[in-house]
């Protein structure tokens, strides 16, 4: 390494520069095995990762220790970017309604692979990661001296709270790491574990998959408990709920950091209870060409037209009314058996003048 390139030199330059790209914060982390391995061991043992398969077996051993990803890499670049916490609350999750953050952070870390090579004069082996790889993403944010990791699971930036997607880019390259964060801020507050809706949070910092409302809209690719339905109330695709109330977003959250993020067209009216019984109306009567069209590079295609109809089934048998039936009950003919299933509990539910419930 030449004299303008030394280890401390080039990774203050390679922050700046992290920062200089729009990033709210930026930290280097040495790869190994990851402090909270033994307690997402546990969480895998105990069943809480419901049907996610991918984070077993050869995705745990992977996760065991960062240095395995992606042969050769030594150190990781880790950035957060907000994406719009001050935005209202609304029937989807705020981070999936502009672009696919996965593709356009992917893009952000590439250009900063190409600085670095510039940088030092060759070759730099790296590989971005963005939320899609065999990482413990919030543990290595942790050592990169990004933040904490909040009672909710989520890692809690102090200048920007927890409305932040995380990314990393891993570099085979001596860098000096910055100082992991230690301390624990989140106090005596429990506010996150008393607000989930579905009892998904049973104590600090433990998720359980198989009750939060993001992974029932999200991943679940089968029937949503029937216990767990009311309590959804108008959440259509996502949950931002123990965000909302974690008193480190009342105070920091921000805007969108890049303008990618912000909110589509569809989703521009859909904060309150009428929008997102109009949301949800849409969706039910949506083509899958419709549906190809309206989420083109958006994050949401992560579930199927099908997955969307059935959310937004249950999201009507709770806040819909007799306005809603018709539309509801010409699902009860659709080809998905779910949809079906789901359709027919709605209609049923709002017969039973039990579905206006408040809007969560």
């Amino acid at each position: 390494m030449s004299a303008g390139t030394d280890q401390p030199s080039l990774s203050r330059r390679f922050l700046a520069q992290a920062y200089a790209a729009g990033f709210d914060a930026a930290g280097i982390a040495a790869l190994g095995e990851p402090a909270t391995y033994a307690a997402y061991a546990d969480w895998l043992t105990e069943g809480r990762q419901a049907d996610m398969a991918y984070l077993t077996g050869d995705g745990a051993t992977l996760r065991a220790d960062t240095r395995l990803p992606h042969a050769g890499a030594t150190h990781a670049l880790v950035v957060a970017a907000s994406y719009g916490g001050t935005a209202p609350t609304g029937p989807v999750a705020r981070y999936a309604r502009g672009d696919d953050y996965h593709e356009r952070l992917r893009e952000r870390l590439r250009e900063l692979h190409r600085w670095l090579e510039r940088e030092v004069g060759h070759a730099v082996n790296a590989r971005p990661y963005v939320d899609s790889g065999p990482v413990l993403e919030r543990d290595l944010a942790q050592r990169a001296g990004l933040g904490w990791m909040g009672k909710n699971t989520m890692l809690i930036t102090p200048r920007a709270g927890s409305f932040v997607f995380l990314a990393s880019l891993f570099v085979e390259l001596d860098l000096e790491p910055s100082v992991p964060f230690e301390a624990d801020r989140c106090g005596t507050c429990t506010r996150c574990l008393d607000a989930c809706p579905t009892g998904a949070l049973p104590a600090p910092r433990v998720l359980d998959a198989n009750r939060c409302v993001s992974y029932l809209t999200i991943e679940h690719r089968q029937s949503i408990p029937g216990a767990l339905r009311e309590s959804m109330g108008g959440l259509l695709y996502g949950c931002d709920i123990c965000n909302d109330v974690c008193p480190w977003n009342h105070k920091f959250a921000r805007d969108a950091m890049f303008s990618e993020f912000a909110p589509r067209d569809l989703f521009a009216e859909s904060y309150d209870r009428e929008g997102a019984r109009a949301l949800a109306r849409e969706l039910l009567m949506m083509s899958p060409a419709n549906y190809a069209a309206a989420f083109r590079g958006s994050a949401i295609k992560r579930a199927k037209l099908w997955m969307l109809q059935r959310n937004a089934c249950v999201v009507l048998g709770n806040i819909g009314t007799e306005e809603d039936l018709a539309v509801l009950e010409a699902m009860c003919q659709h080809k998905h058996e779910l949809v079906r299933e789901h359709s027919q509990w709605a209609v049923a539910h709002i017969r039973q003048g039990s579905g206006n419930h408040p809007s969560r």
